[in-house]
């Protein structure tokens, strides 16, 4: 019984190796999951659409099943286990994705299965982009203080030029929220031209922000650039190593 239970958890879980098995399974997951999101193209429910939504979440349920009888190797804490599975974060976004079929939540909830999508990115360990995104998060951890200063520029910017010119231009912005949208757009150099300055001295912070944007932005892809190279040099020279011993 242990063995039959090793052998699932081996096959459905993002530390079950590269077994033949396991590579299946994480296609036909992620097949089930692009094919779920049909459905929320459609405003109207139609009868293939309803087919599409039982039998997908038909594996939902099968995969939540699978990784319930196996939460004690997840988890690693006995019997426990299996009463705090359904309590984690992914439990919860596997239950959200479940329920809707149901219909005994709002249709909206539908959206909560898009989430599942970083599950099974994290499963299809196959991909080789997936060691580059475990060497981006390492350098988002890095530099994690240089990006918070910088958003902390942004954010004190952005309220900043905000007040200004829900003071100056009033009948421009109706609220303050008008004013923050209108200051994230213009910092962000997106500029969408929905909300406008008309005044001379309006304008030219206009100009100024974006300008302020172009800066704060090229700032932070900077240091994430540098940090990634670096990273990935190290990467590189850890291989290096390994090729030589």
């Amino acid at each position: 019984m242990q063995n039959w239970r090793k052998t699932i958890y081996n096959i459905i879980q993002k530390d079950g190796g590269n077994s033949r098995a396991s590579k299946i399974y994480d296609i036909v997951m992620m097949g089930m999951i692009m094919l779920s999101l049909a459905p929320l193209t459609f405003t109207t429910v139609h009868p293939e659409t309803r087919i599409i939504e039982l039998v997908t979440v038909s594996f939902f349920i099968l995969d939540y099943i699978l990784r319930w009888m196996t939460a004690d190797y997840k988890l690693g804490r006995g019997a426990v286990s299996f009463l705090i599975y359904p309590f984690t974060l992914m439990a919860i976004v596997d239950q959200l994705s479940i329920i809707p079929v149901f219909s005994l939540m709002n249709k909206g909830f539908k959206l909560f299965r898009i989430t599942r999508l970083f599950r099974v990115f994290r499963l299809l360990k196959f991909l080789r982009y997936t060691e580059k995104m475990r060497i981006l998060i390492t350098v988002f951890q890095k530099e994690k203080e240089a990006l918070l200063s910088v958003l902390f520029i942004a954010i004190a910017y952005i309220f900043l030029t905000a007040l200004i010119m829900f003071n100056l231009e009033p009948d421009i912005f109706n609220s303050f929220f008008d004013s923050l949208y209108w200051a994230t757009m213009t910092l962000t150099t997106v500029g969408y031209g929905d909300i406008c300055p008309v005044s001379d001295l309006g304008r030219f912070i206009c100009m100024a922000s974006s300008l302020l944007g172009i800066g704060i932005l090229a700032l932070s892809s900077g240091v994430i650039t540098a940090s990634y190279l670096e990273e990935l040099r190290k990467e590189k020279e850890r291989e290096q190593e390994i090729k030589a011993i």
